[in-house]
Formats: structure tokens, C-alpha cells, sequence
């Protein structure tokens, strides 16, 4: 993927495409509102970095690895309003300011650890996955829902 959420080059065309989007802006598909979409592609950050969501237990893991995964860090991009896990889903109303804020300071916080940083570590629900991967989850899910919203 020619796409690295690690490079800086691909952190400033992602944080571009954030701050393109106003409270007002609306969606090419889907039900989500834009800040709603925000706060749903910060869930992927905060099962990294805040144990705000609890991990699926040792039967779900191996369910989520063995279906789920290959669709994750795959290149394929995701199907427009395909379906997401529970705890991606976000059913109220959200501040657009707080969420776009949050979403461009883990786009940040990812770059500046640094891909070796991810290499090697643990995934919420998938287990290991090398750097490639990581980058492929965080990047392909925020391009996906930025594309949603036409930036």
C-alpha cells in the first residue's frame, strides 16, 4: 500500500481531509453524521491506546481472527455500509469540535510512535500483526469513512 499512516506525507493528506469536513458536511452513504463518523474511527484508536472497550473473550478472538481479520489489514477496501462490531457503533449525538480534535491527535500520536513502535504488538481483537497491517487497519478504515464524506 502506497499509503503509510506512519510517513508524514500520508498524516498531512489524512489531516487535510479531517479538517475539509464541517458539522454540516454529509455523507455519499451510510447513516452516520460526520461527527458520529469521527467518534467511530477513534473506537480503532481507543482500543490502543485507552482501555475504554473491553477485549472479546478468548472464543470471540479466535472467531474475529479467523473471519474478520484478512477483511481488516487486508488491501481490499471495505464495502460502502458494510457491517461493524458493537462497540463501533455510534447511535448518539457527538461534538463535532471534540471528535475531530481527538481523531487528528491519534492520527499524530500513531505517526509519532512509528511503525516499529507497532511491529510485532498486540491487537484488541486480532492478535499480533506486523507493522504492514497496522498500518493497513488504521489507514484503510480512516480513508474508507473520509471517502464516505467525499474528502
Amino acid at each position: 500500500m502506497k499509503n503509510n499512516i506512519f510517513r508524514e506525507e500520508t498524516v498531512s493528506n489524512v489531516i487535510q481531509r479531517i479538517q475539509a469536513l464541517t458539522p454540516e458536511t454529509i455523507p455519499q452513504w451510510g447513516k452516520m453524521q460526520v461527527a458520529q463518523m469521527l467518534a467511530h474511527c477513534n473506537v480503532t484508536y481507543e482500543m490502543v491506546y485507552d482501555n475504554r472497550h473491553p477485549k472479546p473473550n478468548a472464543f470471540m478472538k479466535l472467531i474475529l481472527k479467523a473471519f474478520v481479520k484478512k477483511q481488516v489489514v487486508s488491501e481490499k477496501p471495505y464495502p460502502k455500509n458494510g457491517k461493524t462490531a458493537p462497540q463501533f457503533l455510534i447511535t448518539t449525538e457527538k461534538n463535532f469540535d471534540v471528535e475531530k480534535e481527538r481523531l487528528i491527535n491519534y492520527v499524530e500520536k500513531t505517526k509519532s510512535l512509528g511503525e516499529d513502535y507497532f511491529g510485532g504488538k498486540e491487537s484488541h481483537s486480532f492478535g499480533k500483526l506486523n507493522k504492514v497491517e497496522w498500518n493497513m487497519m488504521f489507514y484503510k478504515h480512516l480513508d474508507h469513512h473520509l471517502r464516505q464524506f467525499g474528502v
